[in-house]
């Protein structure tokens, strides 16, 4: 146990002492004067904290454990060395269940974990069928962002003639947002009878999801040289134009071909700054795909991966069942996770992905 704590206590030594420099560079006049850099070091010093911390606890514990064992094989008195190998027991289990806690803490993080996320949901398979589920899935990730506290708020969509969604887009502001969401990027089937089918046959029809963490500014850097900036006029379902001003912003990256455009705004100026957090986002994604291209083939496993056309889960209507394919879990409770009861499936993933890393550490 005390071999174990020790390369324990290595291994979080040197994130003590960054968490320590970080703490003395936080309140440097001259480091606070760049913005900046002072965002990224209070970023870095937040996301370490909890180890530095649990190092502290560690290293209090193994000293009393260390001196307990001493104290043990000095004394000669039986009953006082019976209380001694008592707290010798009880000290171990509590070494024993800290360590599994910084095991886990030391697992790599992904470091948006804790931020806003920009959701889309887009029409595939299935037609008009498709777009009344993308309106399902929306009600169902507002529900759910409702029971977290989070706020929804609408950044572009474009609407069915029968009030379905063909595609939207929208960020979920909430701390920890991305850690809970980032599991349901993929492809989404439902089976069931459409409300457009008269025979009662059950159709499949798919929808897609895609999750990406908000990029803030000091986290990547657009030329503005290299974006082509359009307006137009916001218009709703059937082409209807919501106003008569050209408030609607498309901005196109031209070194990749990325586009995105943002109408929920009246105003030009806030619909091309949420634009652009899309942007951010959407080359981030782009930007880190290329880079984990050669990882993500040969991982077997693609839970947390975010890997989009991959089919995630099946929402059964005829059964009332929900079934999440990565981690074979079924759910009888239909309407409940429709009205945003997905924790279950979110927690179970969270779980896989965990074990995964520590077979792995």
């Amino acid at each position: 146990m005390e071999e174990l704590a020790n390369e324990i206590l290595e291994k979080t030594g040197k994130t003590k002492e960054r968490y320590e420099k970080l703490n003395a560079l936080a309140v440097d006049p001259q480091v606070i004067a760049d913005n900046k850099e002072w965002k990224k070091l209070v970023k870095e010093r937040s996301a370490i904290e909890d180890i530095a911390l649990a190092h502290d606890k560690l290293e209090k514990l193994v000293n009393e454990y260390k001196l307990c064992k001493s104290d043990y094989e000095k004394e000669s008195d039986h009953e006082l060395k019976n209380m001694f190998y008592e707290e010798i027991g009880s000290l171990k289990t509590q070494l024993e269940a800290l360590i599994e806690e910084i095991k886990i803490l030391l697992l790599p993080k992904d470091e948006n974990d804790e931020s806003n996320v920009i959701m889309e949901i887009r029409q595939a398979a299935g037609g008009e069928e498709s777009g009344l589920f993308c309106s399902v899935l929306y009600r169902m990730y507002c529900m759910y962002a409702e029971s977290k506290h989070w706020k929804v708020e609408v950044l572009d969509i474009n609407e069915t003639e029968l009030g379905g969604i063909k595609e939207i887009t929208f960020m979920v502001k909430g701390k920890g947002a991305y850690s809970k969401l980032k599991y349901e990027s993929g492809v989404h089937r439902v089976q069931r009878v459409p409300e457009t089918e008269s025979s009662g046959r059950i159709h499949t029809s798919t929808s897609t999801v895609a999750v990406l963490p908000e990029i803030e500014d000091v986290e990547l850097e657009i030329d503005e040289k290299d974006l082509k900036i359009d307006t137009y006029r916001s218009s709703g379902a059937g082409g209807q134009h919501v106003n008569k001003t050209e408030s609607a912003i498309r901005i196109t990256h031209l070194p990749t071909g990325i586009v995105v455009a943002c109408q929920d705004e009246r105003s030009q100026i806030k619909n091309r700054e949420r634009a652009m957090s899309i942007l951010r986002s959407k080359l981030y994604d782009y930007y880190q795909g290329q880079v984990e291209a050669e990882y993500k083939k040969e991982r077997k496993s693609q839970v947390g991966s975010g890997d989009r056309s991959e089919r995630v889960r099946t929402y059964n209507y005829p059964q009332g069942r929900v079934t999440d394919h990565r981690v074979n879990l079924t759910s009888y409770n239909l309407e409940g996770v429709l009205n945003g009861d997905i924790d279950q499936f979110i927690e179970a993933l969270t779980l896989k992905d965990r074990a995964e890393k520590l077979a792995n550490l």
